[in-house]
């Protein structure tokens, strides 16, 4: 076999392939094999007839069209692994010539290729992120939310103010008829929530029980978007009771039997919740500072692939769950234009960020240990509620349908982009540069705990 290539841009490479006609045996005795079972030839089983036999059939030609697929896809493999061609898509064929008796089979194709490009100095990417901090304020305001989930509702005399719930009959009208379903008695509503109509808190803020009012309002349902007016009676005034913040209310909401234990715990946990998310923020930035460091062209023509599969399959989604997808744009606000540049400017940085890191997760040779692998499958199992009894159905399913490889894959780049990390200067927004220990929480402890184990079993085996 021989092979060109041809650069077309710096995104886009044409191959021509030729390949001498011995080497064509393997594809077309299997063509023969093939088209031998298919076919039906007196005084012969199938499978059995001889080749001139299946040439007077159907003729050679036909045969040799059938040996074409198998044979261009294999070699162009080969010319792709020998001129070191990182393709990018679906390679298009864009010539092919039949194959004739004893001539070389040609054909060329176009692929889109990964682009040259040079990486930046990972010192000089410099992020900001939010200090992360926890405040007494952060503290008894989770505090506060915790009282609310114990707290309860006691009918008062006075007018309804925000924050309290309100039992109010509706009854909806046009031209004087009744809108159908447009009543109803005895709804509980939390004043200041906006979950029910357009302009019902503010008309209900300073109504007492027994009060009512008309208001003008845009009706849901088959009538959405129609102007009604609707009369707004209030039967009770609730407000809502805290329980006092004392060791009594720490002994009921949690397992702790003091308010100051409740407090300490509660920063931990607010505190363990930031490091998480200071490190989750450095992630991000440092990809998009050594995004934006690298001048990279995308292959146009991966890029229109991969949002239209994308697109389909997202439209797919919506219509199996929610409708249409002109529904589903009204629903998220957003026109058809806006919905595709989103879409394109996220399929860029996807590819973007793959192409990148896949470039230094190779000149690093980063591999994925099995340890690493196995926890992040059995991590995806738990998100999805796989029984155990189906675990192993949920690891032949992911192998199968080439799960297993898109989570080696993302893996990898976790471990290109944890690189970057490290030798980017991260900083709260105090200025302060973040620790190892701030950017990867939890990791010194875990590598300590894999030393002591390890030193456990060789003292074991001593």
């Amino acid at each position: 076999m021989k092979s060109t290539v041809e650069t077309l841009s710096p995104t886009r490479v044409r191959l021509s392939v030729e390949v001498p006609f011995e080497e064509l045996a393997p594809y077309i005795s299997e063509a023969y094999k093939s088209v031998g079972q298919q076919i039906r030839v007196p005084g012969f089983r199938p499978g059995k007839a001889p080749r001139q036999v299946i040439d007077q059939r159907i003729g050679r030609e036909s045969v040799y069209a059938q040996a074409m697929d198998p044979a261009v896809q294999a070699n162009l493999n080969k010319a792709v692994t020998e001129n070191d061609v990182n393709a990018l898509g679906r390679p298009e064929l864009t010539e092919v010539k039949p194959i004739e008796e004893g001539k070389p089979f040609e054909f060329v194709v176009e692929t889109d290729v990964t682009p040259a490009f040079e990486l930046p100095d990972f010192a000089s990417l410099k992020v900001t992120v939010e200090s992360g901090d926890v405040t007494e304020e952060d503290v008894d305001k989770d505090l506060d939310s915790q009282r609310l989930r114990f707290s309860s509702l006691k009918t008062v005399e006075r007018a309804a103010a925000e924050g309290d719930f309100v039992v109010i009959d509706l009854r909806a009208t046009q031209n004087g008829e009744e809108v159908e379903g447009g009543s109803v008695t005895g709804m509980s509503h939390e004043v200041g929530s906006g979950n029910l109509l357009d302009g019902l808190d503010e008309a209900l803020i300073g109504m007492s029980a027994g009060d009512e009012k008309t208001i003008q309002s845009t009706l849901a349902g088959e009538q959405e978007g129609e102007t009604a007016e609707v009369e707004v009676k209030v039967t009770q005034v609730k407000e809502r009771e805290l329980p006092e913040l004392d060791d009594d209310f720490a002994e009921m909401a949690s397992q702790f039997d003091t308010l100051q234990e409740l407090r300490d715990s509660t920063r931990e946990r607010l505190e363990t919740q930031g490091k998480t998310g200071k490190a989750n923020e450095a992630r991000q930035k440092t990809l998009e500072a050594l995004i934006e460091a690298v001048d990279l062209p995308l292959p146009e023509k991966t890029v229109e692939a991969e949002i239209e599969h994308t697109r389909g399959h997202l439209q797919e989604q919506v219509v199996q769950l929610a409708g249409s997808f002109e529904e589903y744009l009204t629903a998220v606000g957003k026109t058809a234009e806006e919905f595709d540049a989103e879409l394109k400017g996220d399929v860029e940085s996807n590819l973007s960020q793959s192409i990148i890191l896949g470039r230094i997760a190779s000149e690093r040779e980063l591999e994925v240990s099995g340890e690493l692998m196995t926890a992040e499958v059995v991590r995806q199992a738990q998100q999805r509620g796989v029984p155990q009894d189906q675990f192993q159905k949920f690891v032949d399913e992911l192998r199968t349908n080439g799960g297993l490889q898109q989570i080696a894959a993302s893996l990898r780049q976790q471990l290109a982009l944890e690189e970057v990390i490290k030798q980017a200067t991260v900083v709260d927004a105090s200025g302060k540069e973040l620790s190892e220990e701030d950017l990867f929480p939890g990791r010194a402890k875990a590598d300590e705990a894999d030393v002591e184990l390890e030193d456990a079993e060789d003292k074991t085996e001593e």
